[in-house]
């Protein structure tokens, strides 16, 4: 095992040589400096596991030696060392990261059991970063793939917005562009990624319970509320709240979303008391919602709120130099999830997989490259594995112009099943397309009514929504004809 390695920062010779021979003999190599910036010049160009670092240097105090390291980003152990502790440098010292305080004169002894603890710590804290860090590799928060220009721009601005200061950001892009993988990004990357990544679906939720989900309730604030609850802000504190499909949110959400953005203030349902929280909140949305916001279904004040930072994720299709590196990524990543040794694509999948329009963005192409990886029992995927759409260049081989109006008023008899009459195209298609093609053929008829839309297809309306945001459906219920006078 290599030996560890120990900076001593001190301005006085002879104190140094002491140190040298003691840490020698406690079985540690050194490197010495005699002064704050010799001392990080030191720990830039060469490594140390910890430092010894005098209080009272010639040109920097060894607080703001340690306020520099904490900038650059230095997590390793520092000791501190002075002849006069006092307590307001004890307490910067600690705030700033310093593992511990040493006096002068130093007693060898507890100087060996401290520098023992700080590399026991110091290697821990690496131990738990590695581990850290193959849990987000394995959760897959940073893997947005791409080569283009588009995305590498867009993940430099990502970057910098997770660096920052910024409270509220609000991502908007079609559906399956990744938005959700964006919104990790941001907070990973950032001071509160130790903190709670909370995320909630704003259209998986019915609205009686949003309210309660978001900012919690008190015991006996409604029935079943036999207990206090936290909602989703409390339990984000210090992290980052991902609001997905915001503009799902009644306006009565909207409007105390807004007040909780402004104040970071909220209040639990049935309470009377004020709750101090610390959250960034991402909202995302496949809508327009400055449109929404024109034709009065968003809060113009909240969208303006939210857009502080308004980040835009480009479609598939606008970015096709990424196709490839995300097959790559696909296959290698399905390879491990079903143990297959998969070694690429023909070169006619990669021309269908590259001249598709994917209508469903990312999220379509990591679906049919997990059904072929599913299907293929040998070394290369073939266009038989791909889903018809996809093999046959056609998005959407199946339209609701391709299946005949379900009858309103023509619902089966309980304990019957009866089929609409279908028309199957000449090259066939998938159940999957069959259902895309259902599910938008029942908000047509129902003119975006879910509740009437989930009756047209007996299920009920929270499947309909799953349904929807499966297939990347946004219907908005249009307002029904008003009946005839006199009718």
């Amino acid at each position: 095992m290599a030996q560890k390695r120990i900076l001593i920062v001190d301005d006085e010779k002879l104190v140094r040589w002491a140190l040298t021979q003691k840490c020698a003999e406690f079985g540690y190599q050194t490197m010495e400096a005699e002064n704050g910036e010799e001392a990080i010049r030191a720990l830039h160009s060469d490594s140390a596991d910890a430092v010894l670092l005098d209080v009272h240097l010639p040109d920097l105090s060894g607080i703001e030696v340690l306020e520099k390291l904490k900038q650059a980003g230095e997590t390793r152990s520092v000791i501190m060392m002075t002849a006069d502790p006092q307590l307001d440098d004890v307490k910067a010292a600690l705030r700033l990261g310093a593992y511990d305080f040493v006096s002068k004169p130093i007693n060898f002894e507890e100087l060996s059991v401290t520098l023992q603890n700080a590399l026991e710590a110091g290697a821990l804290r690496t131990e738990v970063e590695s581990l850290r860090g193959e849990v987000r590799r394995r959760a897959g928060y940073h893997d947005v793939i791409g080569v283009s220009r588009k995305i590498t721009e867009l993940m430099k601005f990502v970057y910098k917005v997770a660096a920052s200061e910024a409270t509220t950001i609000l991502i908007q892009g079609e559906s399956g562009t990744g938005k959700d993988l964006v919104a990790k990004a941001i907070h990973y990357h950032s001071a509160r990624a130790e903190r709670p990544f909370v995320a909630i679906n704003c259209s998986a939720i019915p609205e009686t319970l949003m309210e309660a989900e978001l900012f919690g309730h008190e015991k006996g604030a409604f029935t079943d509320a036999k207990a206090m609850k936290k909602g989703l802000f409390e339990v984000a504190d210090g992290g980052t709240l991902f609001l997905d499909e915001i503009g799902e949110l009644s306006p009565l959400l909207q409007a105390k979303l807004l007040r909780v953005l402004e104040d970071q203030v909220i209040r639990r349902v049935g309470g009377v008391r004020d709750i101090q929280v610390d959250v960034r909140v991402i909202a995302a949305s496949n809508r327009d919602l400055e449109r929404e916001v024109r034709e009065g279904r968003f809060r113009q004040d909240l969208f303006y709120r939210l857009a502080i930072i308004a980040i835009y994720l480009p479609s598939l299709r606008e970015r096709k130099d990424d196709i490839a590196p995300l097959i790559e990524f696909f296959v290698a990543h399905y390879n491990r999830k079903f143990r297959k040794q998969v070694q690429g694509i023909s070169e006619e999948t990669r021309r269908l997989l590259m001249n598709y329009d994917w209508p469903g963005n990312v999220r379509e192409l990591k679906n049919a490259l997990e059904r072929a990886m599913i299907l293929e029992e040998g070394n290369l995927l073939k266009p038989d594995d791909l889903p018809f759409s996809v093999a046959s260049g056609r998005s959407g081989a199946v339209s609701p112009d391709n299946i005949m109006a379900i009858p309103a008023d023509n619902q089966p008899a309980p304990g019957k099943r009866r089929l609409p009459p279908l028309s199957i195209p000449e090259g066939g298609t998938s159940l999957e397309d069959v259902e895309h093609a259902l599910v938008e053929l029942a908000l047509q008829q129902s003119h975006g009514n879910q509740i009437k839309a989930a009756k047209l297809l007996n299920i009920s309306r929270d499947a309909l929504r799953y349904k929807m945001k499966k297939f990347g459906l946004s219907h908005t219920e249009e307002e029904e004809p008003a009946a005839p006078a006199g009718s």
